[in-house]
């Protein structure tokens, strides 16, 4: 075989947004460079060029997440429970290449790496055994006095933007992310700045597991720029602030609060891997509460 005919070009990967199922650019046009992370954590060799993100991309992303809304939240939790299964299903078909993007972009080795990864993938089935589960432990009949059934359901809140965490770039987004879309709610992802390749990649998976266009939507860029504009959109009903610094987390809530917004301030996590309990899925669930009489009462006790 001649040298000429051995020899390949390198495929780089351009990575995108997604955004209601589909993998644009930035409409700005803008990129920034993603690099390695070194032991020591400083910057390591040139990965790709990452989609800078602009007000419109997030603008976008709301419309989709909204348009979304409707159908994925009238899903049956059932349903939902087997599409999250899907993406873990998707995930563990292309784990070596999330081991080797998330030991890159987190500076870890490949051990380390595929545990996080690992990890990510039973979050997704975690989540999945919980969609038509958590209506149990946080709805019920409620005692009253009176021939009335009063009944407590969970309703999802809406469209939810969440911050991603800056430190984890695949487990603790997965962590973020799975709650709020078990619960029926839609998301708006700005993914960690330094390390969004893991997320990007996501969405490839998402796309390809069932899940409806505009459920989740990532954008990649700076939290400090999309930020403030997704805090104030009119048509966002929740924000999480987990990967927001104490600065940036204050002006967001601010901002949250002109339509009243539920905010789900930053909270230290030490270890990502550890059980998350049902937190991040009751903090964005809303509560309807039902009221219907019961019928005459009488000796020999309801009429129904």
């Amino acid at each position: 075989m001649s040298e000429s005919s051995s020899a390949r070009l390198s495929v780089f990967k351009t990575y995108k947004l997604y955004v209601g199922g589909k993998f644009p650019r930035s409409e700005s046009g803008r990129v920034y460079e993603v690099t390695a992370k070194t032991s020591s954590g400083g910057k390591g060799k040139w990965l790709a060029n990452a989609p800078l993100s602009s007000r419109k991309d997030a603008r976008d992303a709301v419309v989709a997440a909204r348009k979304a809304f409707g159908g994925w939240s009238g899903a049956t939790a059932y349903n939902r429970g087997q599409i999250l299964y899907r993406v873990a299903e998707m995930l563990e078909g292309r784990r070596e290449q999330f081991v080797r993007e998330v030991g890159e972009v987190e500076g870890l080795s490949k051990s380390k790496a595929a545990a996080v990864v690992d990890a990510a993938i039973d979050r997704w089935v975690w989540y999945a055994g919980w969609t038509d589960k958590i209506g149990q432990i946080v709805g019920g009949a409620n005692p009253v006095a009176g021939p009335f059934f009063n009944l407590s359901t969970p309703e999802p809140t809406g469209v939810v933007t969440v911050v991603a965490p800056q430190d984890s770039s695949f487990l603790g987004l997965v962590s973020v992310i799975a709650p709020v879309i078990a619960t029926g709610n839609t998301a708006v992802v700005i993914a960690s700045e330094n390390a969004p390749l893991p997320a990007l990649s996501l969405g490839e998976v998402l796309a390809t597991s069932d899940l409806p266009g505009g459920v989740v939507n990532i954008l990649s860029g700076k939290a400090g720029e999309m930020g403030p504009h997704l805090a104030s959109h009119q048509d966002v009903n929740a924000i999480d602030l987990a990967g927001a610094d104490a600065a940036l987390a204050k002006e967001l809530e601010i901002a949250a609060a002109d339509n009243l917004k539920r905010v789900l301030r930053p909270q230290p996590v030490d270890d990502w891997s550890a059980d998350p309990g049902t937190a991040r899925m009751t903090a964005f669930l809303e509560t309807k509460t039902v009221w219907h009489p019961t019928g005459s009462l009488g000796a020999g006790g309801s009429s129904y």
